[in-house]
C-alpha cells in the first residue's frame, strides 16, 4: 500500500466532508432562509439575526476554507504528482502553467466583470463569463494537453475557487456589515445587501456543475465529447434558477 494512496484517501473524505457542510449551509441560505428572513419584522430580525447568522456563517467560511484547501491537496497528489492530468506523454510546459494559473487566479477576472459589467447588465456578464470559461476548457485540452479528467476536474477548481472567494471577500465582510446594522436597530446599505445576496445565488448556480466536474473527474465516458461539460453547465444553472423560484413559494404552518 502506498502512502500516496492513504493520504489520497484521508484528504478526500475531509474535503467532502467540509464540501457538505459549506454546501449545505449555501443551500440553506438560498433555498430556506432567503425567504424566511423576509417574513421577519424589525424587532424579530433584530432579535434572530445577530445570534443566527454568525453562527451559520462561521461553518459557512469555514467549510469553504477545508474544503478548497484539501481540493488543492487532492489535485496535487492526483493529478500533478500522479500524472492524471494529461491526456498521454506527461506536458509540463508554459501551457500547462497558463491554465493553472487560470484556474486559481481566474477568480480575479470574475470579480472585474461582476463590478465593471455586473452592476449595469448582469446577464451581458453572466454570458461573459460563460464565454470565457467555454474558452479556458477548450486551451486545457486542445493547446495543454489534458485529459478528460485534468480539465474536468480543473474547471471545478476554478468554479470552487471563484466560490471560496465569494465567501470569504464578498460575502462574509457584507454580512457583518449587514449584522451589525440589524443588531444596532438601523437599516443595512442596500448596496451591501445587494452584493451579498448576489454573490451567494451566484455560488448556488456554480455549485451544481461544481459537483459534476468532482463527480465526473472519476470518469472517462465523455472523454470525446469536452463540449458536454459547457451544456451540463447551462442545465444546471437552469434547474437552480428553477429551485430558486420554487423556494420562494414554500410555505410554512
Amino acid at each position: 500500500m502506498q502512502t500516496t494512496d492513504i493520504l489520497q484517501s484521508i484528504f478526500r473524505w475531509f474535503h467532502v466532508v467540509a464540501g457538505v457542510l459549506w454546501i449545505g449551509l449555501l443551500y440553506y441560505f438560498n433555498f430556506v432562509n432567503g425567504a424566511f428572513a423576509a417574513t421577519m419584522d424589525g424587532e424579530t430580525k433584530k432579535k434572530v439575526v445577530p445570534q443566527l447568522m454568525p453562527r451559520a456563517l462561521f461553518w459557512f467560511r469555514w467549510g469553504a476554507a477545508w474544503t478548497w484547501f484539501t481540493g488543492i491537496l487532492l489535485a496535487m497528489l492526483v493529478f500533478y504528482h500522479g500524472g492524471t492530468l494529461f491526456e498521454g506523454s506527461v506536458n509540463w510546459q508554459v501551457p500547462t502553467f497558463a491554465m493553472i494559473a487560470v484556474t486559481f487566479f481566474g477568480f480575479i477576472i470574475y470579480d472585474i466583470i461582476m463590478k465593471a459589467l455586473g452592476t449595469k447588465n448582469l446577464k451581458a456578464a453572466v454570458v461573459l463569463c460563460f464565454l470565457l470559461l467555454a474558452g479556458v476548457l477548450y486551451l486545457m485540452g486542445h493547446w495543454a494537453g489534458w485529459s478528460y479528467r485534468g480539465y474536468t476536474i480543473h474547471i471545478g477548481a476554478l468554479l470552487g475557487t471563484i466560490m471560496a472567494f465569494n465567501v470569504w471577500f464578498r460575502i462574509w465582510p457584507s454580512q457583518k456589515q449587514i449584522i451589525t446594522a440589524v443588531r444596532d436597530g438601523q437599516a443595512p446599505d442596500p448596496k451591501v445587501v445587494a452584493l451579498a445576496g448576489l454573490r451567494s445565488r451566484q455560488n448556488t448556480y456554480m455549485s451544481v456543475p461544481l459537483i459534476w466536474t468532482m463527480i465526473n473527474a472519476h470518469t472517462t465516458w465523455a472523454s470525446t465529447w469536452w463540449w458536454s461539460l459547457l451544456i451540463v453547465i447551462v442545465f444546471g444553472w437552469i434547474g437552480t434558477y428553477h429551485l430558486l423560484k420554487k423556494a420562494t413559494k414554500v410555505p410554512g404552518f
